[in-house]
């Protein structure tokens, strides 16, 4: 247990393709990972097919919606459906972007990066403090992917990251991908960054593969894993002392074998 939530080993994110194939096998790994907002306000083949698989295998709410570092004030009845969603298949934890997604009620369909800001710190305290406690549980947030910065930036991203979790009370995942990406694009050392978080606020990592454009790393979700991400992956899991583990893939999305082969690398520490 880390901040009372479960060590669930080595999952996946569920793809809608996938599930025949999961259907008719069987799982095959520890959890899944979920969309959040591919389930909401859904009753169909796919919202069945997930209640389905959490009566065996715990399944975990991942947002892109919440906008926890936005200007708007913080969606109530979205964050009502999250817990009942929640609550109907017994996720473990809820997760979401540090990041803000909308503004004046118009949603970008992007994760867009924060102002590393003292401002801006107490800002996003104060909004987790807020969804926590109308979620009545921690919430889990995650480092995106960024491709530009502020100029008024006062502090590393690592530092904001750190601070926010411990003034919030709130978990991490820790995506080592997003910190290969944002460190190849902006110029830092990756392993500074994983060094300066507080491991026992790490509750799971992310996994996953990005293009490169040769002056910037993109993350899209449609590559195996790189083999700088693999090493920030052992230090991470060194670091923390073992966390739950999960490999997303969005597009040009292999056969679930050929995915579970791609997590099995993680189990056998790349």
């Amino acid at each position: 247990m880390r901040l009372g939530l479960p060590h669930l080993g080595y999952g996946l994110g569920l793809r809608q393709e996938h599930l025949p194939a999961i259907m008719a096998k069987g799982a095959r790994v520890d959890w899944f990972e979920v969309i959040t907002e591919n389930l909401l306000g859904h009753r169909g083949y796919l919202r069945r097919a997930v209640e389905r698989l959490a009566e065996t295998t715990p399944i975990v709410l991942h947002g892109v919606t919440l906008s926890i570092g936005g200007s708007d004030p913080l969606d109530l009845d979205y964050l009502c459906a999250v817990k009942q969603l929640a609550a109907d298949l017994r996720a473990p934890w809820i997760s979401d972007h540090l990041c803000w997604t909308s503004l004046g009620g118009h949603t970008s369909h992007d994760l867009l990066p924060l102002p590393l800001t003292e401002a801006s710190l107490r800002h996003v305290t104060a909004r987790i403090c807020q969804a926590q406690d109308y979620l009545g549980q921690r919430l889990v947030l995650e480092n995106p992917s960024s491709y530009l910065r502020f100029r008024q930036d006062s502090m590393p991203e690592w530092e904001f990251l750190a601070r926010l979790a411990d003034a919030a009370d709130c978990g991490l995942l820790l995506d080592v991908n997003n910190v290969h990406v944002s460190g190849r694009n902006h110029g830092f050392d990756p392993e500074t960054y994983i060094r300066a978080l507080p491991p026992e606020r790490i509750v799971q990592l992310h996994l996953a593969g990005a293009t490169d454009c040769g002056t910037h790393l993109i993350d899209t979700h449609d590559h195996p894993v790189h083999d700088e991400v693999w090493a920030l992956y052992r230090l991470a899991q060194q670091l923390t002392g073992g966390v739950s583990v999960l490999l997303e893939w969005d597009a040009q999305l292999p056969s679930y074998d050929d995915l579970l082969g791609e997590l099995a690398k993680a189990w056998a520490g790349a």
